[in-house]
């Protein structure tokens, strides 16, 4: 990458690693800003520093950044103060440095205790070091790992003595691999010689296949934990939002690690390091539950239910007894009527509401001429029936001003008289988070049953995310939208049509419930926002696991 565009792309290794509920960030070397730019779309309430010394990229960055400096970050210490900083990221810069070393022992101060350093180095023994060598081809170029401005070469163990001269603890480190075909062929190529240094290709291709390297340390050793998850098969997103996307948040601190896997394998036992498994929405209604639970608990692991739904839609579950919540340590779910259900079956619940990953860009409001209603929703036909004479007046009304977008729902959208629509098929969470920032306004109808009492307010957190104006029933969404300010409660198919007029008459009206859904989402359902409560919840079952393990053989012996 060219000096004139370098920053302009994040690097997604370094992002993953920055603790996702960061206060004060410094990103050295910021180029472009992109890094900054994708951390702030997950965590808005950081303090973003910067430090670039090209003024070109400078200019690109300072949008991205609460401060920016241009200085030599060899010749001026950062203006900042010791122990200020949550993360300090040197992404691809170590290696333009005349005295790396050197910056790094003065700059380790400005990490607080439980701060984190990020380090992105090139790796010395990448395997076309070698290739160019034998081959007497080696040159510097304008750009890559033979970039004609890198005056430091690091190999893994190199790096590792750095950071601890530095007075820092390395805590893990990340392997970025590119062509690895490559790197397998040269290996097998260089078999015999490898042989006669004492090693073997996959000794040397640990070593030599990664191109770079993403190292983290820390002023101390961080507290340890590992978390392991075993998802549903993925379905409408359920995964993303209830496991997959907590999991790596709680990755980006350092000292945990996680494993996900759809697969109903039981983790190995991890003894002398605090463990919990986690069992997303498992009913547990077999005869062969017990023996599964049990093998669970003799890992030594910390059991934890994931359930986000009224459990009574599954008459299995209260048939084998309620195991699927008293058979565990402890239960996680979205939202209070859930924990108060669950709390009969097991006193440990933990409410954890529906959060998004990262705030995205506005993609909507875009064409004058049309508003455009999203409905995409897993077996909502019932719930939506009552409002398709009123939907469809408002659309013979509209004459074009108003379109349709349905997700899933195969049976609504047939039954919406009008050419302006479109139907996509059930998609990933990728792909339904797309049809859905493309529109205006969210249809968001539930019936008022039990099961739907006990349902979240996701869709309302999507929607005020990507700038929706949400048109919602009373059951659960009168109790996140502000009816007129974020979101407009319509409890009747005669409300919804009177909304809609008046919408399409002022669409200024919806941009603004929109704006401020938006901001109420920044501000209080963002996944960052949640983090350190997750992780302390976890921290505070494996402290008291004795207790929870005598009580959880109190509810169900046959688990001893």
């Amino acid at each position: 990458m060219t000096e004139a565009t370098y920053g302009l792309v994040a690097n997604s290794d370094l992002l993953a690693r920055i603790p996702l509920d960061a206060r004060r960030v410094l990103d050295v070397g910021c180029g472009a800003g992109a890094l900054g730019a994708a951390f702030r779309r997950r965590n808005p309430a950081a303090a973003l520093i910067g430090i670039e010394p090209d003024p070109a990229l400078a200019a690109l960055a300072a949008p991205h950044y609460d401060a920016l400096h241009r200085l030599d970050v060899e010749a001026v210490a950062p203006p900042l103060a010791p122990g200020s900083l949550d993360a300090m990221v040197f992404g691809d810069v170590l290696e333009h440095l005349r005295d790396p070393w050197a910056v790094l022992a003065r700059d380790a101060p400005l990490l607080a205790p439980g701060g984190v350093l990020l380090a992105c180095v090139p790796n010395l023994e990448h395997w076309s070091f070698t290739a160019r060598l034998l081959a007497g081809g080696w040159r510097y170029e304008e750009k890559g790992l033979f970039d004609r401005t890198h005056l430091r070469w690091f190999t893994a163990e190199g790096m590792r003595q750095a950071l601890e001269q530095a007075g820092l603890v390395p805590v893990d480190v990340a392997p970025r691999v590119f062509d690895a075909e490559k790197a397998e062929t040269l290996a097998a190529a260089l078999e015999p010689a490898l042989a006669a240094l004492g090693t073997t290709p996959a000794d040397w291709l640990r070593r030599a296949a990664p191109l770079q390297y993403v190292w983290r340390a820390t002023p101390r050793a961080p507290r340890r934990l590992f978390l392991a998850a075993r998802t549903l098969k993925p379905v409408g997103g359920v995964n993303d939002v209830r496991v997959l996307q907590p999991m790596r948040a709680l990755a980006s601190q350092p000292g945990v690690r996680v494993e996900v896997s759809q697969s109903g394998d039981l983790p190995a036992p991890r003894a002398g390091l605090p463990h919990v498994l986690i069992l997303q929405r498992r009913l547990l209604d077999s005869p062969q539950a017990v023996a599964y639970l049990k093998a669970a608990r003799a890992t030594g692991a910390l059991l934890v239910q994931e359930f986000d739904d009224d459990p009574a839609h599954w008459p299995s579950i209260a048939r084998n007894g309620n195991l699927a919540f008293s058979g565990v340590h402890a239960v996680q779910t979205s939202t209070e009527p859930l924990r108060a259900l669950f709390a009969a079956w097991n006193p440990e619940v933990a409410v954890f509401p529906n959060t998004l990953a990262e705030l995205p860009e506005p993609a909507n409001f875009r064409d004058p001429g049309r508003l455009t209603l999203f409905f995409g929703a897993l077996n909502r036909e019932a719930d939506i029936a009552p409002f398709l004479p009123a939907l469809n007046q408002a659309l013979a009304e509209a004459d074009g001003r108003l379109a349709v977008e349905v997700v899933h729902d195969r049976t609504s959208h047939a039954a919406l008289a009008t050419p302006h629509k479109r139907f996509t098929p059930t998609a990933d969470y990728a792909g339904y988070r797309a049809v859905l920032a493309r529109c205006e306004l969210a249809f968001l109808p539930l019936a008022d049953t039990r099961f739907n009492r006990m349902k979240s307010d996701l869709k309302a957190v999507e929607a005020g995310g990507h700038r929706l104006c949400c048109l919602a029933s009373p059951v659960v969404y009168a109790g996140t939208l502000r009816h007129g300010e974020t979101g407009l409660i319509l409890p009747t198919p005669e409300a919804l049509l009177a909304a809609l007029r008046s919408l399409l008459a002022d669409r200024g009206r919806a941009l603004a419930m929109a704006e401020a859904a938006r901001a109420w989402v920044r501000s209080e359902r963002l996944l960052a926002q949640q983090l350190g409560l997750r992780r302390a919840w976890y921290d505070s079952l494996w402290q008291r696991r004795a207790a929870l393990d005598a009580a959880l053989l109190r509810r169900v012996p046959q688990l001893a």
